[in-house]
């Protein structure tokens, strides 16, 4: 039986509370942490939890009874957490985005080498029936070469959003919508389509006067084959429409799921290829449905990597991959500059204190609110067509 502590008991955290529910035949909560303790017993009391209630999480590391840690508390605070926990001999999973810069990252994957521990980062759409199925079409080729990516992560919030706390400031939150909503479709963009060789970004507050941070940006990649990727982040987007679009040279799929493959008549206008769409629609439809998803897949995945010391699907290294393109975008449009990658720590934006340095204030955080009475939050990930 897999021991699971909680740190954080913010907007987030009943999404892993219910996950870590459904496998009581494998794992156990025992204890629940928040630097507001009666935040903690209330998600206790919410969900009928006997566990212990913690109020720093420093409290968890020298009890042998807990052997997994989810992260969930803001960004800026998770490299540290997670340090400490690995070195302390505990697994961790931890919400995105996975720090507030890259040398954060980096010492968090040294962490969990040196310690032997799984590190997993928060990436939930993965584990999606739909972006299963996507990913396999785009490893059969049968789409030819992709010379086109669209990646549309449209959120909307509200003025208040940023009224919180922790967010809304380069210190606290590490970045806008381009680091704390758009990190879900870029690790997706990457995981399915490799990294680019090149970023050129411009970025924008268009809503958030109460806000230092960004809440629209514009990303175009370059890879080596010459073949471009659009990456547009926001969170003043109503209706939060979310797709991934790939154009190979064959046919089009996206998610949500559409397919169009097409071939040349003798003028060069199009004509559907019915072969190659059939082709492709019976590769998309033989995958199997996934039994868990979003976060209880995640967490399944790494129950079964504890369990029998295997791999995670989003290990550090993948975590650190959807920074580096995070990182690339700030540092482009700051600089006002194409950016190459990789990134290593010459980049201007490796450190936090550089990231600080060097990231504009498009206004200054005017309000401050502890905790809203209604923590209820959209997750994104709703992609049926």
């Amino acid at each position: 039986m897999i021991n699971v502590a909680i740190v954080g008991m913010g907007a987030i955290s009943p999404s892993h509370i219910k996950s870590y529910l459904q496998f009581s035949d494998r794992c156990r909560l025992q204890a629940l942490c928040d630097i507001t303790p009666e935040k903690a017993e209330k998600r206790a009391d919410e969900f009928n939890l006997e566990v212990d209630i913690v109020n720093d999480y420093k409290k968890l590391l020298e009890r042998e009874d807990i052997h997994l840690v989810s992260v969930c508390t803001p960004p800026y605070t998770h490299a540290d957490i997670s340090i400490d926990l690995l070195k302390a001999g505990k697994h961790v999973l931890v919400e995105k985005p996975m720090a507030s810069s890259l040398k954060e990252c980096d010492a968090m994957n040294q962490a969990a080498r040196e310690s032997g521990r799984q590190l997993s980062v928060v990436a939930q759409n993965r584990f999606k029936t739909e972006m299963m199925s996507l990913k396999h079409v785009l490893e059969t080729k049968l789409m030819g070469p992709i010379v086109h990516t669209q990646v549309d992560s449209f959120w909307w919030r509200g003025y208040s959003y940023y009224d919180l706390w922790w967010r809304g400031t380069w210190e606290k939150e590490g970045g806008g919508c381009t680091l704390n909503h758009a990190v879900h479709h870029i690790d997706i963009f990457q995981w399915m389509n490799g990294m680019p060789a090149e970023i050129t970004a411009v970025t924008a507050n268009t809503t958030h006067d109460n806000a230092e941070i960004e809440d629209l940006s514009v990303a175009i990649g370059r890879y080596e084959n010459g073949s471009l990727a659009q990456i547009t982040s926001s969170v003043v987007h109503h209706g939060e429409e979310q797709q991934l679009i790939f154009q190979g040279k064959n046919a089009r799929v996206s998610v949500p799921w559409k397919l169009k493959a097409s071939k040349s008549k003798e003028n060069g206008f199009p004509e559907e290829d019915e072969e190659l769409t059939a082709k492709i629609k019976k590769e998309y439809e033989a995958q199997p449905v996934l039994s868990y998803e979003g976060h209880p897949g995640q967490i399944d995945d790494v129950l079964e990597a504890v369990e029998n010391d295997s791999e995670v699907l989003v290990d550090g290294e993948e975590g650190r991959k959807t920074l580096e393109l995070i990182t690339a975008i700030y540092q482009s449009s700051t600089f006002k500059e194409s950016v190459k990658l990789p990134l290593d720590n010459n980049s201007p934006f490796y450190t936090r204190e550089n990231m600080l340095k060097n990231a504009p204030h498009f206004y200054e955080k005017k309000n401050v609110v502890q905790d809203f009475d209604e923590n209820e939050i959209t997750t994104g990930g709703n992609y049926q067509s």
